[in-house]
């Protein structure tokens, strides 16, 4: 599953499938620029241990 990452906050959101640009379940990232923003798979972003998961878009999240 991919999702997407906020480079800056190293947080890793839910990617809403179907829909453009870098659009999350929880929206989180809508004010976020593009360019601190990528679309990745979430397990390999949160596998290096520097990456929290949304606790919105997840129910083992980091909160939010």
């Amino acid at each position: 599953m991919n999702g997407v990452l906020n480079e800056t906050t190293d947080k890793i959101h839910k990617y809403k499938s179907g829909q453009s640009d870098f659009q999350t379940t929880c929206g989180a990232t809508s004010h976020v620029a593009h360019e601190h923003l990528r679309l990745v798979p979430v397990e390999q972003a949160v596998s290096d241990g520097d990456v929290n998961r949304c606790g919105r878009c997840f129910t083992n999240g980091d909160g939010y």
